[in-house]
């Protein structure tokens, strides 16, 4: 039984040292980075909401945009490359886009009955 007992015995203070070495570091290094890593902390969840790039093809409906993403995906039997677009319906609060903007959307909660998507910023202006 003395056997039994002097392995435990050699790797515990082995493993009780280790994160005390372990504790120094890591605690200089959240110091340093404390804004960063406190925003997710502070709600709680990642952001794992999709973002997505299009077009905008109607600005028609107040503080409402309609952006076209287009998708290239690969048919199943033939393999050949398609394009799939996609109408979505973005929250625009200042009513500030143009047709034929190229626009950057995140998906969000739902805001009305199709408008699922937001702006995130415009990536380039129409001429």
């Amino acid at each position: 039984m003395t056997d039994e007992t002097a392995p435990d015995e050699e790797t515990a203070p082995a493993e009780e040292a280790a994160p005390v070495e372990e504790a120094a570091p890591a605690a200089a290094a959240p110091a340093a980075a404390a804004p960063a890593a406190a925003a997710p902390e502070a709600t709680g969840r990642d952001n794992n909401r999709k973002v997505r790039d299009g077009l905008v093809t109607s600005n028609a409906m107040d503080k409402t945009a309609v952006v076209a993403v287009t998708d290239r995906v690969r048919h199943r039997r033939y393999s050949k490359t398609m394009q799939r677009t996609t109408k979505l319906y973005v929250h625009d609060e200042d009513n500030d886009l143009n047709v034929g903007d190229k626009v950057r959307v995140q998906e969000t909660r739902p805001l009305s009955k199709k408008k699922r998507w937001r702006v995130l910023e415009v990536l380039e202006r129409a001429r």
